[in-house]
C-alpha cells in the first residue's frame, strides 16, 4: 500500500515527465534552442529575464535563430545583422503584428500605434506619418522649428555660467517641445504650468514602464494576469496627457472601417509623445556624456563646425552633407549607446518561414538589436566608441547597412526622420556653442546603462562652458 506522500511524489513526477515530453514534442516545430524545463521553459536558464548577453551566449551554441520557451510559449530569437534583416524583411507582412498581453491591453485597449494590430494599426500609423509630413518634418523650410528649440536650450545653458548641472530636464524639455511643435504647431514656455504637468505626467509613465519592462517579456509570453498591479498612477497620469493632447477639432471622413475616433486619436498622439520624447532625449543625454568622456572627439567636431560653417551658423538638416565627421559622431552615438537592446516583440500573423525554418502562426519573434549594432562581422571595433565606423579612408561619411537603431521592416520606427533631424540640429548647435566638461574634481563617470524602456545613462553632471 502506497502512502499519501508516495502517491503525491508519483503524481508530481508523472506530471513533470508529461510536461517535459510535451515540450519536447512541441519544440520539434521550431528552430533549435536550449532545452526547456516543465512549467518554466527556459526561464531558469535566463534567471527570469531576457538579457542581450544571455542571448549572445545562446546564439554561439544554437545559431543566429533559436527558440526560447516561456513556460509553454515559444519565442523565436533573431541574433546578428543577417538574421534580423532577413527575418524581418524577407516576409515582412507575415511578422508585422504585436503579441497581445493583458498588461498593454489594459493600458491601451489595443488602440494607437505601438501595440495595435491589423487594419487599426495601419490606419493610425498612416495618420501619424501624415501628421509629421504635414508639419514639414525633414523639409528645409521647416527646420526653423527645431532651430528655435535648440536656441532656447543654448540660452538656458548659458545662464548656468559654466556651473555643474544635470542636463536631464533641460534636454527633456527641449525634446518635448519639439514634439509639441510637430503635433500642435507651437511651443510652450518652460514656465507654463500645463506644460510642466505634461512633462511630469510623462516622467511618471516612463518611470512606471521602466519598473515593469524588465518582466514585460515574461508577462506577454506567459500571459500572466496582472490585475494585482496598481495602475492608478498610470491612469491618473495618462488621463492628464490624453486630456491635454486631444484635439476637439479632429474631423474624419472615410470608409465604414475607419478607426479615426477620439479614443484612437488620443492613444496615437500619446504614443507619438511617449516614443519621441523617451528615445531622443536618452540619445542626447548619451551624446553629452560621450563628449566629456572623449574630449578629443568633441574637439574634432568643433574644429569641423568652425572650419565649415563658422561660429554663428544656424544649422539645418542639409548641413550634415558637408559635416561628415559631425554626422559620423552622431551615428556612432546612436550605435554605441544602443538605447533599445531588444526591439519590441513581433508576432507572426500566419504560418511563415524565417531563415529556412518553419514558423507557425502566432509565434513571437524577438530581434536582438544589440547584436546588430555590435555585430563583429559588420563593425571593425564594435566594442569601442569609434566615429570611423561611418567614415571612408578619405573622411567622407558612409552609410552602414547594419545601422538599425530604428529597427527594420513594417514596424520600423515611424519617427525615424524626426529623430535624425532633431539629433543633428540640437547636437551640432550645442557643440558649436559650448565645450562640455566634467565638474572640477570629477575624473571618471559611470557609463553602465540603467535598464528601462530605454537604456539610459546613470545620472551625471556636466559643465557647459561657452566657447
Amino acid at each position: 500500500m502506497l502512502t499519501v506522500s508516495e502517491v503525491l511524489v508519483f503524481f508530481v513526477v508523472s506530471l513533470l515527465l508529461i510536461q517535459f515530453l510535451k515540450l519536447q514534442w512541441m519544440r520539434r516545430r521550431f528552430p533549435p534552442g536550449p532545452t526547456p524545463y516543465p512549467f518554466f521553459g527556459n526561464l531558469l536558464q535566463m534567471n527570469f529575464k531576457i538579457h542581450h548577453e544571455h542571448l549572445k551566449k545562446m546564439a554561439k551554441i544554437h545559431g543566429n535563430i533559436f527558440t526560447l520557451w516561456f513556460s509553454n510559449t515559444p519565442a523565436v530569437v533573431l541574433q546578428g545583422f543577417q538574421a534580423v534583416k532577413e527575418g524581418l524583411t524577407a516576409h515582412a507582412e507575415d511578422v508585422a503584428a504585436r503579441p497581445t498581453s493583458k498588461i498593454f491591453h489594459l493600458l491601451t485597449r489595443g488602440n494607437g500605434v505601438i501595440y495595435a494590430n491589423g487594419h487599426l494599426w495601419k490606419q493610425q500609423r498612416r495618420f501619424g506619418i501624415a501628421t509629421m509630413r504635414k508639419m514639414g518634418v525633414g523639409r528645409k523650410d521647416k527646420d526653423y522649428l527645431l532651430q528655435e528649440e535648440a536656441a532656447h536650450l543654448v540660452e538656458y545653458l548659458q545662464k548656468t555660467n559654466g556651473k555643474p548641472l544635470d542636463p536631464t530636464m533641460p534636454v527633456v524639455h527641449t525634446v518635448s517641445n519639439v514634439i509639441c511643435l510637430v503635433i500642435f504647431g507651437h511651443r510652450f514656455s518652460r514656465d507654463d504650468e500645463n506644460f510642466h504637468r505634461l512633462i511630469e505626467s510623462f516622467d511618471t509613465i516612463s518611470a512606471f514602464l521602466n519598473r515593469i519592462l524588465s518582466v514585460y517579456f515574461i508577462m506577454v509570453m506567459s500571459n500572466i494576469n496582472l490585475e494585482v498591479y496598481d495602475f492608478s498612477r498610470w491612469f491618473n497620469s495618462s488621463s492628464v496627457c490624453h486630456n491635454f493632447l486631444f484635439n476637439p477639432y479632429l474631423q474624419t471622413k472615410g470608409d465604414a472601417d475607419a478607426t479615426y475616433d477620439e479614443v484612437n486619436f488620443r492613444q496615437t498622439i500619446f504614443d507619438l509623445f511617449i516614443a519621441g520624447i523617451e528615445t531622443t532625449a536618452t540619445t542626447l543625454l548619451w551624446a553629452l556624456l560621450y563628449m566629456v568622456i572623449y574630449p578629443d572627439i568633441q574637439e574634432k567636431v568643433q574644429k569641423e563646425l568652425d572650419a565649415v560653417v563658422g561660429c554663428s551658423h544656424v544649422f539645418c538638416y542639409e548641413d550634415r552633407k558637408k559635416l561628415p565627421y559631425t554626422n559620423a559622431v552622431i551615428h556612432e552615438i546612436q550605435r554605441y549607446s544602443n538605447i533599445l537592446l531588444i526591439a519590441l516583440p513581433r508576432l507572426s500573423v500566419k504560418d511563415t518561414e524565417l531563415l529556412g525554418y518553419h514558423i507557425p502562426k502566432n509565434t513571437i519573434v524577438l530581434s536582438n538589436i544589440d547584436s546588430v549594432l555590435a555585430d563583429p562581422g559588420k563593425w571593425e571595433t564594435p566594442d569601442q566608441f569609434n566615429p570611423g565606423h561611418f567614415l571612408d579612408k578619405d573622411g567622407n561619411f558612409i552609410n552602414r547597412e547594419a545601422f538599425l537603431p530604428f529597427a527594420i521592416g513594417h514596424r520600423v520606427c515611424m519617427g525615424e526622420l524626426l529623430a535624425r533631424v532633431e539629433l543633428f540640429i540640437v547636437f551640432s548647435t550645442l557643440l558649436q556653442a559650448f565645450t562640455f566638461t566634467l565638474p572640477e574634481g570629477v575624473k571618471e563617470v559611470n557609463t553602465k546603462f540603467v535598464f528601462g524602456s530605454t537604456m539610459k545613462p546613470p545620472p551625471y553632471q556636466i559643465r557647459a562652458i561657452p566657447r
